[in-house]
């Protein structure tokens, strides 16, 4: 089992870039290393956890987030050729099951990485669909190349568009519940109560 988590290493300007106008770049940087710890945080104990970071280089990552971590770069592309060459890195190193997430989504929790990977035993494609079109997790036990490519990366189609593909496929697939993400300034409320819950 292997359980990656996609982020960036906190650059100002270069992440959490639509919420730049209500936060500015500082503030869009600070949210967004808080969003990443706080997914690690949820996530931790998970055998086979490792980190796929944008930007910074691995000594930066490892300043940031410490040595107990693994580490590996996405590479090039846009999201799907990133998300394919993970899977495809995963699959050849000889796990069955592997479930990839975001750090976008507040609400994630380490409940919905064992339920997707429970229902792997029954589904071949297991997706968490986020508010916005996108989804913030994919369980996969084979590689699917087909599930990302031709995929409108960052719009409201996402999740449709990769459903379509997978009934093309033939592949049954089954979707957790939904969670909110924190993308735009009217997505800030989502944050700012869940700070306050916890």
């Amino acid at each position: 089992m292997k359980l990656l988590i996609f982020t960036r290493y906190p650059e100002a300007g270069r992440v959490k870039s639509r919420l730049i106008p209500a936060l500015g770049a500082e503030g869009a940087q600070s949210l967004h290393r808080l969003m990443t710890e706080h997914t690690l945080q949820r996530l931790d104990g998970f055998a086979g956890l490792e980190v796929c970071y944008d930007g910074g280089g691995e000594r930066c990552m490892r300043k940031w987030l410490g040595n107990k971590l693994s580490y590996s770069p996405q590479g090039e592309g846009d999201l799907g050729k990133r998300l394919l060459r993970a899977f495809s890195r995963c699959f050849k190193q000889g796990e069955d099951k592997i479930v990839v997430v975001g750090t976008d989504c507040p609400g994630l929790t380490a409940f919905h990485v064992q339920e997707a990977l429970q229902l792997l035993d029954d589904y071949d494609v297991v997706l968490g669909p986020a508010v916005d079109g996108g989804y913030y997790l994919i369980c996969l036990g084979a590689l699917y190349e087909e599930l990302f490519v031709n995929i409108s990366w960052g719009t409201s189609q996402v999740l449709q568009e990769t459903l379509e593909k997978a009934e093309l496929l033939g592949l049954k697939t089954i979707l957790l519940e939904k969670l909110a993400d924190v993308d735009r300034p009217e997505d800030l409320t989502v944050w700012n109560a869940f700070r306050e819950i916890s």
